[in-house]
């Protein structure tokens, strides 16, 4: 599977959408903080996405903010992206507060892979973070309960866990195994000008920033994991395509983020020119993967 075509156009194979800024929580790590109110409408949305599955796009994820939010049009999107553009793979990457049941049973036959954050299995240590709604911390029961929902349906369902300063100790290796995700997507907390860095952030994370040998420990403590990704800065700084909620790339090159042109104006080719998306960083941190799920007969939506 290549990111550049034979006249040397680049492919936005896997693309990762925010749809807006909206969220409950308030992890103060976060690099994609609630800084505008802006959306575009659902079928704005579904024409830009139109757009870049004719540009060669075979894997979407959706995320935020918290997608969740708002529960019809990210399973429209999902439904439209799967049903009707034949996408390879759908995916969303949520906080999981708001995941429910009947939101499964309507739209999971379009879902291939469901990612929930999930920094720490002890609560204080989430209040710490700010990954709670209104005080109240995550409970990792939440965490379980979706991961079987996902199974009973054949949906893949993903960790992510941003390593901080606050759960950089954490030995997490019964609850992960015992979750057992088909990937679990460890990062290092990132600082990005103006998001969670600097006097225009609505968040400071530079108290939670830890140093490469504390990430390398926290890895090696969880090497017996087969299911772990790693991801340090340098690898999630420019290998990912990012879509903002107006449908603008963000570029991630020098330590911020910053919107070029929308697909919506000027088209994939050209908005990709202001995405600084490194496609060798992209295939070397693992972007290509099997990430369409299998179902089996026996399931019947």
């Amino acid at each position: 599977m290549s990111v550049v075509d034979a006249s040397g156009q680049i492919i936005p194979l896997s693309v990762n959408y925010f749809p807006h800024r909206k969220c409950n929580y308030a992890c103060k790590f976060c690099f994609h903080t609630d800084k505008s109110s802006k959306t575009v409408p659902l079928d704005e949305a579904k024409r830009g996405l139109k757009l870049l599955a004719e540009a060669g796009m075979k894997k979407i994820n959706i995320s935020g903010g918290e997608p969740f939010l708002n529960p019809r049009f990210l399973g429209e999107i999902i439904k439209y992206c799967k049903a009707e553009l034949k996408l390879e793979s759908t995916g969303i990457i949520c906080n999981g507060s708001k995941v429910q049941l009947r939101w499964l049973e309507e739209y999971g036959e379009y879902l291939d892979i469901m990612g929930v954050s999930c920094d720490s299995f002890d609560d204080d240590t989430n209040l710490k973070i700010g990954r709670s709604d209104n005080g109240r911390g995550v409970h990792k029961n939440k965490v379980f309960q979706i991961a079987e929902w996902c199974r009973d349906r054949q949906i893949m369902f993903k960790m992510n866990t941003v390593v901080n300063r606050f759960n950089v100790a954490e030995d997490m290796n019964d609850s992960v195994a015992e979750i057992a995700p088909f990937r679990w997507k460890v990062f290092q907390v990132l600082l990005l000008e103006g998001e969670n860095k600097g006097p225009n952030a609505l968040r400071d994370a530079t108290d939670l920033v830890i140093s490469n040998d504390e990430f390398k420990a926290f890895l090696e403590r969880h090497k017996e994991q087969k299911c772990l990704v790693p991801e340090d800065n340098e690898a999630m700084e420019n290998s990912y395509l990012l879509l903002d909620e107006e449908m603008r790339f963000l570029n991630c090159q020098g330590g911020k983020k910053v919107p070029g042109r929308s697909i919506l104006k000027v088209g994939v080719q050209t908005a990709l020119q202001d995405a600084g998306w490194e496609t060798e960083t992209f295939i070397e941190r693992g972007g290509i993967f099997e990430w369409e799920r299998k179902q089996s007969e026996e399931l019947s939506w």
